[in-house]
């Protein structure tokens, strides 16, 4: 973090219109350097996913005599760029692993012609040898420069799911029992859809996105600079589907549940069903396209804890052991809309327009043993059984507008403009009944939290783009703002005689603002293919409180540097290094602090003096291609500052206090590794696995309590996924997702186990698919689908397993009416589950 007298003075002079000005016409005069002789440029993608082709083979051959007289490697962008060609009719030839040769012929005329040439799109071969066939495959894992990239279709065991359920396989990809996502080791990441930045919380993004709908997952695990500087973690970008290239194209999945097969005694049986369609029609200037997606999921459980506190004023020790139901009512749809029009070759349009709603209702019916002994010998002062039904339940309506201009100039330059206008109402209450039990007839303390927390965002950007030589400059503005106005509420029955009762009710008033510019420059030299660049950003928070006079301004600037190189040894190693600058911001609910009841035994709440997380990112990989596959592995640091840890502390005898603070440091080293290969033509394998050392340290600040930690353990978790084709269309996926223990800054996770498989038969040459899912498979024996959650402190221990369902059965049917092409560029919210 970097808050000097320097930096301020860096950003007054920022602030001054004409220096920033002064960036776009540098830039845009640098067009000026553009050689005199004739250019030729192109980019090399896949016709189907439309990826860019690097190391692709580009040869410039004269018609007359075939002779060739210019010869070039494509970049990771697929790019290549001739210069100082003499007049002359020529063709293009161009080599790729995998692809026909590909010809195009050339005239120039003019010798300082510049000859923009549209993307050239190759397929992949498919030869018949007499009676055998010879496909050519697309690798499920690919290594660029700054990210990692796997396709969706090899996780079959995912479909008819959430984007959730693909992005867990990944290896630097962790998801425990709660949904909570780590992307080596880190829980702060950021998610974008397309290249389009989302801010809101990735684990409600995630939850609404079809599975069905993705075509790639990449992971940016060392952003450069162009990006947002938010997510400790890096970047998830999902890139989707693609439309039609012409004319009418259908797309649908529906699935249903079949009954539960375990009973853990819960009040209502799950449902799961759900389905979403894709409609979209393209022709000439228009592309136009309307999804939508239903989706109920619910899912059975228990939970078993054992908490106890000491009280040392009064010597006693109580203990509140419990058991019960834990269950999950859940649901979530919506529609996304996008119209992109090219009014010429150079000005494309796109609005879109985004609509859904979430729900979820997740009831806790518990029996506690409470009792009270003392806390020198032991004895039992008195016992206490009662019956505590907690629900809360959580909705969310969202809306979003965009809109998006590109121009594309001349010289090849390129300018971006995005307008993104949000609203998300967020409404909940939580019900806490105490009875007495085992008749429940009396109802002795009613508890209501009710809540609405309305929130507004805005984004806007501009981004120019212009080739330089071989390499490419870029640079832009970026203007964030969202704002909220939480009311908060607490009813109790009989009426409580805590002196505190005040602060649970109130009004949180909050303001986010960022202004961000940044320059980067990529280029490549022989082998060494490079980006370097830097963010500034200024951002201020401001939170107001009904409950404290006070405000809780907080101002930053800083300087987010970034630079990621990759070498090619040949054509099967290259190697690759990166650095990268990153910010973890406070999301509102780690913000506020006025208490909720979360159920009998927690109240939870927020500081508003919480401070940002900073993180330095570097790594070190390697990657090989062989024939019937690939391999990587990367080395990794992660240097944390203010990391957030959410700890308990003891409000009373039989409640504990769960709140969010900052820890002074921590850091992480680990080593990702992955691999993908087709040993026999009928089996696909992948296996990815990441081990990490993390370490936190430094004074802990509990609710003025200061205390010192100084925790770390080895973390490592393994992800597998087979495939096997039995021929006939029929096909076995198998996946396995585990992940070790796991230090926190008080206390541990417990591993936690999902297995899943998935059978399926195809029919109509592939356009219609039948698919039976087995999800959370446990066999009796695995306890897969748990996790433990254990913390302690000098005047309190709690630890509480949590038991999700397993063996889930589900039934997927698919169809696709014309293969999907071009890519869908839907809206997506930046606030949908970030304050879910």
């Amino acid at each position: 973090m970097i808050t000097s007298i320097k930096v301020g003075r860096i950003y007054t002079i920022m602030k001054k219109k004409y220096i920033i000005l002064g960036i776009f016409i540098l830039a845009l005069s640098t067009s000026s350097l553009i050689a005199q002789n004739a250019i030729i440029k192109g980019i090399i993608m896949d016709e189907q996913n439309k990826l860019p082709i690097e190391f692709a083979s580009v040869s410039l051959l004269k018609q007359k005599d075939t002779s060739i007289i210019y010869g070039i490697l494509t970049k990771e962008s697929g790019a290549f760029t001739m210069k100082g060609i003499d007049t002359g009719k020529y063709f293009i030839k161009v080599y790729a692993n995998g692809y026909p040769i590909f010809q195009l012929p050339i005239l120039i005329s003019q010798k300082n012609e510049l000859i923009s040439l549209d993307s050239i799109r190759l397929k992949y071969a498919s030869i018949n040898l007499g009676s055998v066939l010879v496909n050519s495959k697309r690798t499920d894992i690919s290594n660029k420069l700054e990210k990692q990239i796997y396709r969706a279709q090899q996780f079959e065991s995912a479909k008819g799911a959430t984007a959730i359920d693909i992005l867990k396989n990944l290896p630097s990809v962790t998801v425990n029992g709660s949904g909570e996502i780590s992307v080596r080791g880190a829980s702060g990441f950021l998610i974008l859809i397309n290249g389009k930045a989302v801010i809101a919380d990735p684990l409600t993004i995630l939850n609404q996105l079809p599975a069905n709908s993705i075509e790639n997952i990449e992971l940016i695990t060392a952003p450069s600079a162009k990006y947002d500087a938010d997510g400790k973690g890096g970047i998830v970008n999902i890139v989707t589907k693609k439309s039609s290239t012409d004319g009418i194209s259908l797309q649908t999945n529906l699935q249903g549940g079949l009954p539960s097969v375990n009973n853990y005694a819960n009040l209502e049986k799950p449902m799961r069903f759900g389905g979403d369609v894709t409609l979209s029609f393209r022709k000439k200037k228009w592309d136009i396209l309307l999804a939508s997606n239903y989706n109920r999921n619910d899912a059975n459980g228990s939970r078993t804890g054992d908490v106890f506190t000491k009280n040392y004023l009064l010597q006693i020790l109580t203990k509140f052991p419990s058991n019960g139901e834990r269950s999950f009512d859940r649901y979530n749809y919506g529609v996304r809309t996008s119209i992109n029009y090219s009014a010429t070759k150079n000005d494309i349009f796109n609005v879109g327009y985004f609509s859904s709603k979430k729900y979820q209702q997740r009831r806790a019916d518990i029996i506690y043993n409470n009792s009270v002994a003392n806390l020198n010998t032991g004895a039992i002062i008195k016992q206490f059984t009662y019956f505590n039904s907690n629900l809360q339940t959580k909705e969310g309506e969202f809306q979003l507008a965009s809109f998006d201009y590109t121009h594309t100039f001349k010289n090849n330059s390129k300018i971006i403009a995005t307008t993104i206008y949000e609203n998300a109402s967020l409404y909940g209450i939580t019900v806490n009944k105490n009875m007495d039990f085992p008749s429940k007839n009396n109802i002795f303390q009613l508890v209501n939290n009710p809540y609405s927390n309305p929130i507004d965002g805005y984004r806007l950007s501009i981004d120019y783009i212009i080739p330089i030589g071989n390499g490419k400059f870029e640079t832009g503005l970026l203007y964030r703002k969202d704002k909220q106005d939480g009311k908060f509420d607490y009813q109790v029955s009989p009426i409580s005689v805590q002196s505190d009762m005040a602060r649970f009710k109130g009004t949180a008033k909050s303001v986010n603002l960022i202004n961000a510019v940044y320059t980067q420059y990529s280029n490549k030299i022989e082998k060494l293919t490079y980006t370097t660049g830097l963010r500034y950003e200024h951002a201020r928070r401001n939170i107001d409180l009904s409950t404290d006079l006070n405000t809780y301004p907080l101002t930053l600037n800083n300087l987010f540097p970034s630079v990621n190189l990759l070498y090619t040894i040949n054509t099967s190693w290259n190697a690759k290094g990166g650095y990268s600058k990153r910010v973890q911001r406070n999301n509102n609910f780690e913000l506020n602090p006025i208490p909720e009841r979360e159920h009998s035994e927690t109240l939870e709440q927020g500081d508003p003096n919480l401070l940002p997380q900073f993180v330095d990112l570097v790594e070190l990989g390697i990657n090989h291609n062989f024939k019937k596959g690939n391999i990587f592995s990367t080395l990794y640091f992660q240097n944390i500052k203010n990391p957030i840890q959410r700890v308990n502390s003891v409000y009373a005898d039989t409640i504990l206090n769960r709140l969010f603070t900052n820890a002074e440091k921590a850091r992480l080293i680990g080593l990702e590794t992955g691999a993908n290969f087709k040993p026999t033509s009928w089996l696909s394998s992948y296996i990815g696995a990441n081990i990490y050392n993390y370490k936190i340290e430094g004074k802990l600040n509990v609710l003025g309590n200061v205390s010192q930690v100084d925790n770390a353990d080895w973390v490592y978790s393994i992800n597998t996924n087979n495939s096997i084709d039995f021929g006939k269309n029929w096909g076995l996926n198998i996946n396995v997702n585990y992940i070790s223990s796991k230090p926190t800054a008080q206390g541990q996770d417990s591993r936690f186990l999902s297995p899943n498989s998935s059978i399926k038969k195809t029919f109509m040459e592939g356009a219609l698919t039948f698919s039976l899912q087995w999800q959370n498979m446990d066999l009796g024996f695995l306890n897969s689908n748990q996790q433990r959650i254990s913390t302690w402190g000098e005047r309190f221990y709690t630890t509480t397993n949590y038991i999700y369902e397993t063996e889930v059965f589900l039934l997927n049917v698919g169809f696709n009416l014309n293969k999907f092409k071009i890519k869908t560029k839907l809206p997506t919210s930046e606030l949908v589950e970030k304050e879910f």
